[in-house]
């Protein structure tokens, strides 16, 4: 999973302006982050379709705030710049969950 470099909003929508975007936001220091990381890569690799950026909360404060995100994990997805789905809150996620809600995206 590439690492999204500090940005924002604006910058953000130039960078994901063409294609399907799965933007991951978390933080070292949340433990529900690290209990959902391990299962990334296969997550990754079960939805091709999408790339995924993972997204440092702590580097990314302005952007988080400006996309409204206050509990992470959190994760974004865009198709071509635009918003379509999101699975913002502080809750724990599982493998399960979040596959589930990149599936309802189809």
């Amino acid at each position: 999973m590439e690492k999204l470099a500090t940005m924002d909003e604006e910058q953000l929508l130039q960078t994901i302006s063409e294609g399907q975007y799965v933007l991951f936001f978390s933080a070292n220091w949340c433990p529900d982050c690290q209990f959902i990381k391990p299962a990334m890569p296969e997550i990754e690799r079960d939805f091709p379709d999408f790339k995924f950026l993972a997204v440092d909360r702590d580097d990314n404060l302005s952007l988080a705030a400006d996309l409204n995100i206050f509990g992470i994990p959190s994760f974004v997805v865009y198709c071509d710049g635009k918003e379509i789905g999101r699975l913002v809150n502080k809750d724990r996620k599982t493998k399960q969950q979040v596959e589930d809600f990149l599936n309802d995206l189809k």
